[in-house]
């Protein structure tokens, strides 16, 4: 198979994992959101932090030299297996005894017990970390799927099982542990490799020395992310976390799904070719046009039928979280580029300069969150909205110098796709506010603007010959 076709392969294969995990997901909390309350969901936000935090330093900078390292042995494979399963254990250990804490932060007694059994996910997520980066590394989508679709599927089952029974935010408790628990499991059944009774010093120090500073930045990154949930879970209350929450994780459903599908292989395949800076430059920016023509129109057409979205498939409890899905779904548009740019660092070698970057942007953005979080969720939400176009330019600068493709090029390859993608949808949102929604129920009104808003992309595309829809002819329909 030649280098296009394993990327194209790898690509597809990783975007149906995504897809097709995501899919199951979102259809259990359409469920769940449909029993519980939205408060509910805001307990489990809080969370999610510690969560996120505990797992990036089990499986973020170590996993990814052991993806760089084309020579990775079973000296390699278990060391790291025995470090991520201490530090699991570790943290665990940790996040335990800072329960009352984190309760007395977000004035939720009942965080308590739910932190203890809950944080049990880092333990059973550690005993799969290196499986996982081998799939990933193989570009063996195709068992990730098998793996991630029927775990989803048992533990929404038994989420579901336990709302209707009246167990309310355990419902989702049980339902995350038992998901992590069948992972592990189906893991450990598709993988053929096994930890030997073996920690190397010398791979350890070797990983380390790469990973350490990776994991920093992880950690930097997962805070970022996470601390509109911490903000709002502290100062507002678990109602508006839950609005928020529900908003976002809807809006990443497209955002995480393209972006980690083809993060997936582009850090491999980046990897791959990364003494070559021509096929570098020019893999890198047929990436990031064929992610972005997918991507935004999505998010865009995403925005236009929120509201009808919402009532239809969470009911009208939820429409408070219209707005706040909206700013989202435009902030995410700009996501998969920037973080593209950091894997050309990463695969470059320059973990010191990716570290120095991420705290650079995480400095300016606590700033900015200090300075409008006076102003409310909305002014939060507009601050993330208008730094996550700083954080591509600050990116953009520095990797586009490495593999000779500044910033204003790059902005020239994106530029069309972004407005004919915007223009559409200012069409679509009109045609629906003066017509369509004073006759159609919401169904058919989703319906009549996706298919309106398709084929005016489509056509357009073809059109003004946007280069992203004939790379996607040439490398998926074969024309």
């Amino acid at each position: 198979m030649s280098f296009k076709e394993k990327a194209v392969s790898g690509v597809l294969w990783s975007l149906w994992q995504q897809v097709s995990g995501k899919l199951v997901g979102f259809c259990i909390s359409i469920f769940l959101a449909r029993i519980l309350d939205p408060a509910q969901f805001g307990l489990i936000a809080m969370l999610s932090l510690f969560i996120a935090v505990g797992n990036t330093l089990l499986d973020g900078g170590l996993t990814a030299s052991l993806i760089r390292t084309t020579d990775a042995d079973q000296r390699d494979l278990s060391t790291i297996f025995y470090f991520n399963l201490a530090g699991s254990i570790m943290l665990y250990g940790i996040l335990f005894l800072g329960a009352p804490f984190i309760a007395l932060f977000y004035k939720q007694h009942l965080l308590i017990p739910i932190v203890r059994v809950y944080g049990l996910i880092l333990i059973l997520n550690a005993f799969f970390g290196v499986q996982s980066t081998l799939l990933i590394k193989e570009l063996k989508f195709r068992k990730q799927t098998n793996i991630q679709v029927p775990a989803a599927i048992g533990g929404g089952i038994l989420g579901i099982v336990l709302a209707k029974m009246g167990y309310g935010v355990w419902s989702l408790v049980w339902m995350g542990l038992c998901t992590s628990f069948l992972s592990t499991a189906m893991h450990w059944i598709y993988s053929k490799w096994r930890p030997a009774l073996l920690f190397d010093k010398a791979c350890f120090k070797k990983h380390f020395n790469f990973g350490y500073k990776m994991t920093l930045s992880g950690i930097l990154d997962t805070i970022y992310q996470n601390i509109y949930l911490i903000i709002i879970g502290r100062y507002f209350s678990a109602v508006q976390l839950g609005f928020y929450s529900r908003a976002e994780s809807i809006s990443q459903l497209p955002i995480g799904n393209i972006s980690a599908a083809v993060n997936k292989v582009a850090y491999p395949m980046f990897a791959e070719i990364s003494n070559d800076v021509v096929q570098l430059k020019n893999v890198y920016k047929r990436l990031m046009q064929q992610v972005l023509f997918w991507n935004a129109p999505v998010l865009i057409f995403l925005c236009v039928v929120a509201e009808p979205l919402f009532r239809f498939l969470l009911t009208d409890k939820w429409l408070p979280s219209v707005p706040y899905f909206q700013i989202l779904c435009i902030s995410g548009i700009m996501y998969p580029l920037h973080a593209y740019n950091l894997n050309v660092l990463k695969v470059m070698g320059k973990s010191a300069l990716f570290l120095k970057l991420e705290i650079v942007k995480k400095v300016l953005s606590v700033i900015g969150i200090l300075s409008f979080i006076s102003f409310g969720i909305y002014g939060l939400l507009y601050f993330q909205l208008f730094f996550n176009f700083v954080a591509y330019y600050i990116n953009s600068i520095y990797s586009g110098k490495l593999i000779h493709y500044p910033v204003k090029e790059q902005i020239e390859d994106i530029l069309p796709i972004l407005i004919l993608a915007g223009s559409i949808g200012v069409a679509c949102y009109f045609l629906d506010m003066l017509l369509i929604r004073l006759f159609a129920p919401d169904l058919v009104r989703i319906a009549i603007i996706g298919i309106g808003y398709a084929i005016f992309y489509y056509g357009f595309s073809l059109l003004i010959k946007i280069s992203a829809m004939k790379d996607f002819k040439q490398l998926i329909l074969k024309k």
